[in-house]
């Protein structure tokens, strides 16, 4: 019983801690409303599930033997994380809520998480932490754990959005609150650059 506390909490501090797929969640939910964000919530929480089951069963062993994809993965994820922190700065301010155009989507959520170097740390500090046997029983109960406790931290984040988005009642505020998170996203890439 304590290993699946264990694994609950290193799952929800993992999770729930400021990132670059939160801070997207945080932005969704303020411009788009939660339901629209859901989509970005549930394909950050596949995304990161799959990630973990493949490191669980291997892949961080790919990592170690080519460490050239592991300099690839980072400059695709500070590259795209620079990309989505220009898309807010330029962003008008308008509110979409409910409209079905430039939604989050469930692919750029999942793709969110293989390019951010805090889901691989994540994932390769778990597996080794709880499942170094490679025991694929417990993969699979660390990854259902981890299924619930990553969509319910990202939806506190989308969450947080969407009762910002009532103070943000102007487009100048928007631009405003987006350009904070684009500059937030833009320093998790720098930092990314230094890691």
């Amino acid at each position: 019983m304590s290993l699946l506390i264990s694994m609950t909490l290193f799952a929800l501090a993992a999770s729930i801690s400021p990132g670059p797929v939160n801070v997207v969640a945080l932005s969704c939910g303020a411009q788009y409303g939660l339901r629209s964000s859901l989509r970005h919530v549930l394909g950050a929480t596949v995304g990161f599930v799959v990630l973990l089951l493949f490191t669980g069963f291997g892949l961080h062993q790919v990592l170690q033997q080519w460490p050239i994809l592991t300099d690839i993965i980072r400059w695709a994820g500070v590259s795209f994380l620079l990309y989505l922190a220009w898309k807010l700065a330029v962003d008008n301010g308008q509110l979409n809520v409910g409209r079905a155009t430039r939604q989050p989507s469930l692919l750029h959520g999942a793709a969110m998480q293989w390019l951010n170097p805090k889901a691989w740390l994540a994932a390769v500090a778990g597996m080794g932490a709880f499942v170094a046997s490679g025991e694929a029983r417990l993969i699979g109960i660390f990854a259902l754990i981890y299924f619930v406790i990553c969509y319910l931290s990202v939806a506190c984040w989308a969450y947080a959005g969407a009762f910002l988005a009532q103070y943000l009642g102007s487009p100048a505020r928007i631009r405003r609150f987006n350009r904070c998170m684009a500059l937030l996203l833009a320093s998790c890439a720098v930092s990314m650059v230094f890691f």
